[in-house]
């Protein structure tokens, strides 16, 4: 790969993390734990979530320090722990999971313009289609101009996204009253702390964080771009503890200023209808406004994602080698050409049903918890396996605390959501026969483990579709 002179620093990679976590979710965050939990046990599972996400961020720090030459680190570090088959689904279930997710950002968007412009509708007609693929386009080409570039434009923008949610925070603030944030604060029937209860309901506001935190490792996939290695780990670290504020300042502020039961019957977006309720229809509009300001910047830091991976995972032997191409300016062309000419088909679909996007995107969303629990496990291994030293047994303690959180994620996920996963990865055993064998020139593909494991990957696979033939798995 040839040199480029610019390169990204801290702020633009800080901005890439916020941005990229920061989507629409953050907009409907106050209704989605409001359904099934009280503020203690939300503040409990707040906590508890905390401490997981910072340890998966130390463990991004701790190996992009450790590990330079694993430049795509999400896809890089499941590879170099655990071969070239965990390698490839890593980079193949979070490549999926990316370019699906770009759909979803493509109708949530043109909902939220049809506050103002009725004529988009649900996000799913065919000027939403229009719309969006403009849009789509018009961040493909940014890209290709030089990733550097793209990346100073998506840290003005989540700058700029960020405007109504902290104009919000300051609102709910001044309002906030401590009766009201008390009342119920456990949510259970003698109104005292139930410790089965609690759980119960912290456990459901953890399911809501699985996937609102999605974009952790924004900073590592563009690590081989950093100006400096450093700013990479810590870009990670601040940009986890500022959403972690921003979130938990957004939901327990919210039960001071109205009742759980009414957070739990707020309508699409539940902060429009909030700050409407405070003052005024103008509320409304401002966070309409920046709902469609934050979806662009994780659309655009997602479109980067989706097309750096395949990219630096074809340079590495663990793609095919079609998405290793790049153009004058530095730009992975092949994959991003690739990724959103996906995009842009799965968004035709919505014209025949919106049903085929929701199963897709479902599956997709649990397969990206998979490089996440593989860099957790490969902190664990690596730090087990290092020459004794300073910083060793806090890597250690890193390594286990951010593994047992991975495994609660996946286990949070649910068996439906795992069993429909297989899907996904089955479909990519062919694509990892004929790299191997066609791009890699490999003897031999399956080592004996990575055999079990496809062999296992494929019962999985056909298990989920009698499931859902039978409707005994659902989504």
């Amino acid at each position: 790969m040839k040199e480029h002179d610019g390169k990204l620093g801290l702020l633009e990679l800080i901005g890439l993390v916020v941005g990229s976590i920061i989507g629409g979710g953050v907009f409907n965050l106050m209704h989605d734990m409001a359904v099934g939990a009280g503020a203690g046990a939300i503040i409990i599972g707040w906590v508890i979530t905390a401490i997981g996400m910072v340890m998966l961020a130390l463990t991004f720090q701790n190996l992009t320090m450790k590990r330079p030459d694993l430049d795509a680190g999400v896809y890089s570090y499941a590879e170099a722990g655990f071969g070239k088959y965990m390698g490839f689904n890593s980079a193949w279930g979070y490549w999926l999971s990316a370019w699906l997710g770009n759909v979803g950002y493509a109708t949530l968007l043109m909902s939220a313009v049809a506050y103002f412009l009725p004529v988009f509708g649900d996000g799913q007609n065919i000027w939403s289609i229009i719309a969006a693929s403009f849009i789509l386009w018009a961040c493909h080409f940014m890209i290709l101009r030089g990733v550097e570039s793209a990346s100073f434009v998506n840290t003005i923008i989540t700058i700029a996204k960020l405007i109504p949610i902290f104009l919000f925070i300051i609102i709910v603030l001044f309002a906030f009253k401590m009766n009201m944030f008390t009342s119920d604060f456990w949510f259970t029937p003698s109104g005292k702390f139930e410790f089965g209860s609690v759980m119960a309901q912290a456990k459901s506001t953890m399911l809501v964080t699985v996937w609102v935190f999605i974009g952790i490792e924004g900073a590592v996939v563009f690590s081989g771009r950093a100006r400096k290695r450093s700013d990479v780990g810590k870009a990670t670290v601040l940009g986890i503890i500022t959403v972690i504020l921003i979130y938990m300042l957004i939901t327990l502020l919210s039960f001071g200023v109205m009742s759980r039961a009414g957070l739990a019957h707020l309508t699409q977006p539940a902060m429009a209808e909030l700050l409407q309720s405070l003052v005024g229809k103008w509320g409304a509009m401002v966070v309409n406004g920046g709902l469609i300001i934050s979806v662009v910047g994780a659309w655009l830091s997602w479109t980067m994602f989706a097309g750096q991976l395949p990219y630096e995972a074809a340079k590495e032997g663990s793609f095919p080698k079609m998405f290793a191409k790049e153009n004058k300016n530095g730009a992975p062309i092949t994959s991003l050409t690739v990724t959103n000419i996906c995009v842009e088909i799965f968004m035709f679909s919505y014209l025949i049903t919106a049903s085929a996007y929701n199963f897709f995107y479902s599956i997709a969303s649990a397969a990206i918890l998979i490089p996440y629990a593989f860099s957790a496990f490969y902190q664990l291994k690596y730090s087990f396996l290092e020459d004794h030293g300073k910083g060793r047994t806090g890597n250690i303690i890193v390594g286990i605390i951010s593994s047992l959180y991975a495994c609660w994620l996946l286990f949070a996920a649910g068996a439906n959501f795992l069993l429909l996963m297989s899907l996904l990865f089955a479909a990519g055993i062919p694509v990892f026969w004929i790299l191997q064998k066609k791009d890699n020139h490999a003897e031999k593909v399956f080592g004996p483990i990575e055999m079990l494991l496809a062999i296992f990957i494929v019962l999985a696979a056909i298990y989920a579709i009698y499931g859902l033939i039978v409707g005994q798995i659902t989504f």
